[in-house]
């Protein structure tokens, strides 16, 4: 008797056309990008830095160099300053060699790099989605007085040349907590980017009979927002979110790049390249290895927050 259960279930979900077994969409976008070599490639990369980062004092402990110890010893002062030993002073002692001149360990130094590049996106990435998010819905699905402040004002900052604004007021601006000045400044100007793409998708729900319905039974405007329209932007949010931190990576290497980023001797992967480039005929492993790694970083989220974004039109698509 119990044996013919499941044959029973089967028949019957068959019939009303949810297949036993069937994948979920999430697993669909999944199995997806499983299928994508430059994606599981990617995805390592990226955990390589996470890991990199977030292991960073434990590292460089084990190295035994940290990114403010000084290796007089490691550099050739009758030459300038240059590393001694081939490959910019590449050892087993200095595992990516050591920064002309001073003699700083650069594996130390491209770890806490990470450590501060990663942060500062992050942080940048999820302020900058949660005021797009909440902003573009209201917005989007409110229209009238609300949309056109909304809107004016994300007008009013997309109508800037954003990088210059961002070194003139980081210029402006106070030495102080370089980092969170930076979070501050790239939420700025970055917001109005998710708030315009989510207020064209609010609008076009705002209509929908999931929405009507939440209506006839009472529900306020808020509770709409939030407890039906949200929840049909996760995947938009998603690929959003992630093709944000690389440009924020970008965005804060070229600002230390030129001076107006994180200030030394805090480590950054831009004020390591730009340092870089006074040395790089003498010493190109200094300007190659810090290259590599941020050109590595931006590529990989770029590259997965695209597929990501196909993955999830197929999975729509589909179902």
């Amino acid at each position: 008797m119990s044996s013919s259960v499941p044959s029973e279930l089967t028949t019957v979900a068959e019939e009303v056309g949810a297949p036993v077994g069937a994948p979920t969409p999430a697993r669909r976008v999944i199995a997806t990008l499983r299928s994508s070599p430059p994606v599981l490639l990617s995805v390592a990369f990226i955990v390589l830095v996470v890991l990199l980062a977030i292991l960073a004092p434990l590292i460089t402990a084990i190295s035994g160099w940290g990114p403010y110890t000084f290796d007089k010893s490691a550099v050739d002062s009758d030459l300038g300053g240059v590393p001694i030993g081939n490959l910019g002073g590449i050892s087993s002692e200095h595992w990516f060699g050591v920064e002309p001149g001073n003699g700083r360990d650069i594996f130390a130094r491209i770890a806490f790099g990470a450590q501060v590049s990663l942060s500062i996106a992050v942080s940048a990435t999820i302020v900058t989605t949660v005021l797009g998010v909440v902003l573009g819905m209201l917005a989007g699905f409110y229209g009238g007085w609300v949309d056109q402040v909304v809107s004016r004002v994300m007008d009013f900052l997309m109508a800037f040349p954003s990088l210059i604004f961002m070194i003139a007021l980081l210029s402006a601006l106070p030495a102080g907590n370089r980092p969170v000045l930076l979070v501050v400044v790239l939420s700025l100007f970055g917001w109005p980017y998710t708030a315009r793409v989510v207020r064209g998708q609010a609008m076009s729900l705002r209509t929908s009979e999931f929405v009507e319905s939440a209506r006839a039974s009472g529900a306020g405007g808020i509770r709409i927002v939030f407890r039906e329209i949200l929840p049909n932007l996760r995947g938009t949010i998603i690929v959003l979110a992630t093709l944000a931190v690389p440009g924020y990576i970008g965005t804060e290497a070229g600002l230390s790049f030129l001076g107006v980023g994180v200030t030394p001797p805090t480590p950054s992967w831009g004020q390591m390249i730009a340092t870089a480039v006074g040395w790089y005929a003498v010493d190109p492993m200094y300007f190659l290895i810090p290259g590599t790694f941020l050109f590595l970083t931006v590529l990989s989220f770029t590259v997965l927050g695209d597929r990501l974004r196909k993955a999830l039109d197929s999975g729509d698509a589909a179902s």
